[in-house]
C-alpha cells in the first residue's frame, strides 16, 4: 500500500529496493489493490515485473476491487458486475501480466447482490484472469453465505480472508475466525502492528514519535492499557533478544488460522524488522500472557456460551508465511 507515493509511503525506487528484499529474504506472496495510491502500487509492481519477467509465475500476486477508482462515476466502485470487469483488466493492465492469483473483494457492497459478485467472480476464473478469489472487510454473515453460495452452485470458491488483526484488534477471534475454520478459509491479518503503535516507538511520554501512523487509526489505541501490553512486549523481546515489533508479529504469526501476515513497510529498515519475526518462536507462556493482556470482548452470544464451557475463540496451534504489502 506505501508504494508508489513519497508523500507518506516510498518512492519508485524504495519500493523497488524494499520489494527486492523481500524477494531475496525468500517471499513469493504481493499483496496490492487497484486503489493503492490511485493505482500507483499497481505500476510501481508492473513495472518491476515488466523487467523481471521470470519472476512472475514464481510469485502469488493478489489485487483488490470494490473502492472507487474515480469518485464523479458512480459506476466506478462497488462488487456489481460492471465495476468488476472494470477493474480487474485496468489491474492487469497496470501489473502488467494476464492473471491475478489471488483477486479481493476488498469491502463489502451492501448495493450488490452477493449472488452477482460470485457469478462475476467465477467467470473471471473460468476466463484465466483470477486463480482464486478471497473476501477482506466483510461481515462475516456475508462471508458464510457467499462461501455458501459459492459451494451449492458451483462458482469459484471463497479461499481466503482478509481482516484487521493484531493484539490490539482482536474482535474478529469471534465470528469470522469461526467462519474461516468451518469453511477452511486462510485467514490474512492486516495492520498486525496496529498502524505501528506496537513497534515499541510510542510510549507514555510521547504520544507523536517520529514517523508516527495517521490520525484516529493510531489515536484510538494510546491507551493505558495499551502501554502496558508494550511494557510486557518489551520484557518478552529483551528475553529473545529482539525488538518489540518482531514480538507483536510473532504473535499474530503464530495463532491457529493465521495462514499469513501482511506487512507494510515505508523503507527497507522496516521490512528487516518486521522480516526479523520469523526468527521469534513464542512460548505457549508468552502467548497466554500476552492473550491474556488483550482479551477481546466479543459480541453475543460468545460470553453467554463460553459460560457455559463453550470456547468462542478458536484453536491454539500455528502455521505461517509473510505476505508482502
Amino acid at each position: 500500500m506505501t508504494f508508489g507515493d513519497p508523500s507518506w509511503g516510498a518512492d519508485d525506487e524504495t519500493s523497488t529496493a524494499i520489494l527486492e528484499r523481500y524477494l531475496d529474504a525468500g517471499g513469493n506472496f504481493i499483496d496490492t489493490a487497484n486503489a493503492y495510491m490511485g493505482g500507483r502500487s499497481e505500476e510501481v509492481l508492473g513495472a518491476y515485473l515488466g523487467k523481471n519477467p521470470r519472476l512472475r509465475d514464481r510469485l502469488v500476486l493478489g489485487s483488490k476491487f470494490a473502492l472507487s477508482m474515480d469518485p464523479s462515476d458512480p459506476n466506478s466502485g462497488g462488487a456489481g458486475r460492471k465495476a468488476i470487469r472494470q477493474h480487474i483488466d485496468a489491474s492487469l493492465r497496470r501489473l502488467g501480466t494476464d492473471y491475478l492469483d489471488l483477486y479481493w473483494q476488498h469491502n463489502w457492497d451492501r448495493h450488490t447482490p452477493l449472488e452477482e459478485t460470485l457469478s462475476t467472480l467465477d467467470d473471471l476464473v473460468r476466463a484465466g484472469k483470477v486463480r482464486y478469489v478471497g473476501l477482506s472487510d466483510t461481515p462475516a454473515w456475508a462471508v458464510a453465505r457467499m462461501a455458501t453460495l459459492a459451494e451449492w452452485r458451483g462458482w469459484a470458491s471463497i479461499a481466503a480472508i482478509q481482516v484487521e488483526y493484531n493484539l490490539l484488534e482482536r474482535t474478529s477471534e469471534g465470528e469470522l475466525f469461526g467462519v474461516a475454520e468451518e469453511f477452511g478459509l486462510g485467514v490474512m491479518p492486516w495492520s498486525p502492528l496496529a498502524n505501528g503503535v506496537l513497534t515499541g516507538k510510542y510510549n507514555r511520554e510521547n504520544l507523536a514519535p517520529e514517523g508516527a501512523g495517521r490520525g484516529p487509526f493510531v489515536g484510538r489505541h494510546l491507551t493505558e492499557r495499551t502501554f502496558a501490553l508494550l511494557d510486557v512486549l518489551a520484557e518478552v523481546a529483551a528475553t529473545h533478544a529482539t525488538t518489540v515489533a518482531a514480538v507483536a508479529l510473532a504473535w499474530v504469526r503464530q495463532q491457529s488460522l493465521v495462514t499469513s501476515t501482511i506487512v507494510g513497510a515505508r523503507t527497507v529498515a522496516q521490512l528487516d524488522a518486521n522480516l526479523a519475526s520469523l526468527r521469534v518462536e513464542l512460548s505457549d507462556l508468552e502467548r497466554s500472557r500476552l492473550d491474556g493482556l488483550t482479551t477481546p470482548d466479543l459480541n453475543f452470544p460468545a460470553e453467554f456460551l463460553r459460560a457455559f464451557g463453550v470456547p468462542a475463540q478458536q484453536g491454539t496451534t500455528s502455521i505461517n508465511g509473510i505476505a508482502a504489502r
